[in-house]
């Protein structure tokens, strides 16, 4: 395996002969924080339980740590790259399976390259990557909310950010929205050390299971989006008073009473099963604009 060392904001490979070679400076515009141990890479490989025949849609695999333990598992892994440089590394890195078929690099956006225009099949593929900061919230809602769901889906992101989704006693925006779709878990932690450059916070392994559509199969998935930007909107202000900024304040009170929702509590303190219901109820309530 080809070892990755560290310098000022370049990463270097070791050659064959142990000698290191200059490859390309990080690119801040990028996000680009590399890994530089295989203990990661296994740890998120054993999170997202990659086994031999499964498809793996990796994001960002820059220089291929991941990549490596993905491909050691004898997954199928589709690879999407923005960055030409890593393209040519990886291409230079892992060629009998690129000639195999086992690894499939697309150079290009992770926003524009979508499981649709892969060809991917709803729930065929795992999604594993180590993802910039910056994109974290778009490319959750992305897999999540799309016509074409990964079966599991593991992240390495801020560490603060898998903790309010999968560990805060308070609900957000974020937190609501993960868990609408699916099953987060805050797997492992995974200090700043383990980068080059070295991040100015830790990070943290999160694990999405179980990832279906079935909350929607009743509840207007756009109608509950708006109820709950509406109801987390002003966060010192009461669920029921954010509420009336577009439904009746006589209507809101029938529907808390039928939940059993005091009048008083505030959004992040309302679990999704009673937003589920409150938005079921709304759907039939005649809003005031």
């Amino acid at each position: 395996m080809l070892e990755v060392m560290r310098e000022r904001k370049t990463t270097y490979i070791r050659n064959e002969d142990d000698t290191p070679t200059k490859k390309f400076e990080h690119k801040r515009s990028l996000g680009q924080n590399f890994l530089t141990s295989a203990v990661v890479p296994n740890w998120m490989a054993e999170c997202a339980a990659v086994g031999a025949g499964d498809t793996v849609l990796e994001i960002g695999p820059g220089t291929g740590m991941l990549t490596t333990a993905l491909l050691a598992r004898k997954a199928h892994v589709l690879a999407v790259e923005a960055d030409s440089r890593a393209v040519a590394e990886l291409e230079l890195r892992f060629p009998s399976e690129i000639k195999s078929g086992q690894l499939v690099i697309h150079h290009g956006d992770a926003r524009e390259i979508t499981p649709q225009t892969l060809g991917l099949k709803d729930h065929s593929f795992k999604v594993v990557a180590n993802i910039p900061y910056y994109l974290s919230g778009f490319l959750l809602r992305s897999f999540l909310e799309s016509a074409i769901q990964p079966n599991t889906l593991t992240f390495l992101i801020q560490k603060e950010l898998a903790f309010r989704i999968a560990r805060d006693k308070k609900e957000s925006l974020l937190s609501l929205s993960v868990k609408a779709f699916g099953t987060p878990a805050y797997s492992r932690n995974v200090g700043r050390g383990h980068f080059h450059p070295i991040p100015k916070v830790d990070s943290a392994i999160l694990t999405i299971t179980s990832i279906n559509r079935d909350n929607f199969a009743k509840v207007d998935m756009k109608l509950f989006f708006e109820v709950l930007h509406l109801g987390l909107g002003k966060k010192r202000k009461q669920l029921l008073a954010n509420l009336t900024e577009k439904y009746p304040r006589t209507s809101l009170e029938e529907v808390f009473l039928k939940l059993s929702l005091s009048p008083t509590v505030r959004g992040e303190d309302v679990p999704l099963n009673m937003w589920l219901g409150l938005v079921l109820e709304l759907q039939t309530t005649k809003s005031t604009s």
